[in-house]
């Protein structure tokens, strides 16, 4: 720092500057030097405003385009929708009816068949059941009538049997008697 001629602070010597201000090597003062690199510095190094105004444009763009394709989703649904209940849900209503009838008179049929069916062969078992029956009832009366030939032939059996030892017996009887006979003499 240059000082005057007495030593007192002031203007220096030849200098238009006031006393405190200082020079760079040029001889400009330093003041505008500083705030021209400040500049400088924030715009080449300081990006928050330049984000900041990128962040807020994004914002709004994203907000306008989000909003804008939610109301066309919206009428995109909104349409479907109407064209759903005028067309597509009459046509299949109509389409369902039809098929509906066609299938409930098959159903019937089949039910027809079934309990057709059911009759017959409740009707057979009943058939069989009875010819069973039937068929039970002569074998049990076939069956008394053998085990009643089968005791009368036993008793004929026993019976000849029982006559036909008495013959042995009463064979043998003279056999003894005659062998006795001719013993003696």
């Amino acid at each position: 720092m240059s000082s005057g001629p007495a030593g007192t602070p002031g203007k220096a010597a030849g200098s238009p500057l006031p006393a405190g201000r200082k020079r760079d090597s040029v001889g400009l003062p330093a003041h505008p030097i500083i705030k021209d690199i400040g500049e400088i510095h924030s715009r080449l190094l300081d990006h928050r405003p330049v984000i900041q105004g990128e962040i807020r444009y994004f914002i709004k763009e994203f907000e306008e385009k989000r909003g804008l394709r939610e109301v066309r989703v919206l009428e995109n649904l909104n349409t479907m929708i109407y064209e759903t209940n005028d067309q597509t849900l009459p046509k299949c209503e109509q389409v369902m009816h039809g098929d509906l009838n066609e299938v409930l008179k098959r159903l019937q049929a089949a039910n027809h068949r079934i309990l057709t069916l059911q009759q017959r062969e409740q009707e057979e078992r009943k058939l069989q059941t009875d010819t069973l029956m039937a068929d039970e009832k002569q074998r049990q009366a076939h069956w008394e009538v053998f085990m009643k030939d089968q005791h009368n032939k036993r008793a004929e059996v026993d019976e000849e049997h029982r006559k036909a030892m008495e013959r042995i017996k009463e064979q043998y009887a003279e056999m003894e008697k005659d062998l006795a006979k001719y013993s003696s003499f």
